[in-house]
């Protein structure tokens, strides 16, 4: 992150996160607040590590950090995390992926995430997952350059991404139409019509709306071709979420906090890079131009 974005991402949560001197202590300015809470999720340290290096109680860091990223959330959510309701805003996202990865009428990758924490107390084996680790899931449909366009995280790690995906406010949304996707349309050079979807892995359900690979193991030639044209589409997800752990590496450790914690966590993460990515993308443009 450079000083231009640091600074761009003080001005939009500045108003939220200052606080008046007191007669008794000079309060923490939202310059530092912010810098803490960067620096927890870059480097996923603990609260008591980074109260020795910024001189605050780890208490007070904690604070910080979950308020802060709650601030965030809310102040760029509107820029930087909303799925598209038009039907242009779609048909950019298709043609992204048509023009990168050669999948058309893809509307995104809907893929699930596990984020390893704590074992929350008296919850049992509710938040173990498959692989015998507590977590939550952030489900996540990315676009065709790594954007998250939706996001649901905060659901119990034993899920699958399939029931989870049975009860997300996604599928209902899918289900009656609110989305305003483009109606069907012929293929690329083709005059076979095609609805508008989403790519997921096997775990998902096969819907008009959502495809998945063939799973048998002796394909035919074209179901192979299919196969692997899907996974170029569907994989960006998958790079999404790589992408984020690397950038904020506090999801690369077990987070000692509870579910609702990480789900603010998770949250203000997602607009961060999505914001990174839109900065990224913008340079590109400028420099091609």
């Amino acid at each position: 992150m450079t000083a231009e974005e640091f600074d761009f991402l003080l001005e939009r949560v500045a108003p939220l996160i200052t606080k008046e001197d007191t007669r008794f202590r000079k309060a923490i300015s939202a310059r530092e607040r912010l810098s803490v809470t960067l620096r927890f999720l870059a480097t996923g340290e603990t609260f008591q590590s980074l109260g020795f290096q910024y001189r605050i109680g780890s208490t007070t860091v904690s604070q910080i950090v979950l308020s802060t990223c709650e601030a965030l959330y809310e102040v760029m959510k509107d820029d930087y995390l909303k799925t598209p309701t038009s039907e242009g805003s779609w048909r950019a996202i298709a043609k992204d992926f048509y023009e990168k990865w050669q999948y058309p009428n893809c509307l995104g990758a809907l893929d699930g995430n596990h984020i390893y924490i704590q074992p929350p107390g008296h919850s049992g084996s509710t938040f173990r997952n498959y692989k015998g680790r507590f977590s939550v899931v952030l489900m996540a449909v990315a676009d065709a350059n790594y954007k998250f366009i939706y996001v649901n995280v905060g659901s119990q790690g034993r899920l699958s991404d399939g029931g989870l995906f049975a009860h997300s406010d996604l599928r209902r949304a899918m289900d009656g139409g609110l989305l305003n996707v483009p109606k069907p349309e012929p293929l690329p050079k083709s005059n076979i019509v095609m609805p508008y979807m989403f790519t997921g892995d096997d775990a998902f359900p096969l819907r008009i709306d959502m495809q998945k690979p063939y799973s048998h193991r002796q394909l035919d030639p074209d179901q192979r071709v299919y196969n692997y044209r899907l996974s170029r589409a569907r994989r960006v997800v998958e790079n999404a979420f790589g992408i984020l752990a690397n950038r904020l590496r506090v999801f690369r450790t077990t987070i000692c906090l509870g579910p609702d914690k990480v789900v603010k966590i998770t949250l203000a993460s997602c607009v961060i890079h999505n914001y990174l990515r839109m900065q990224v993308r913008s340079l590109d443009t400028t420099h091609i131009g």
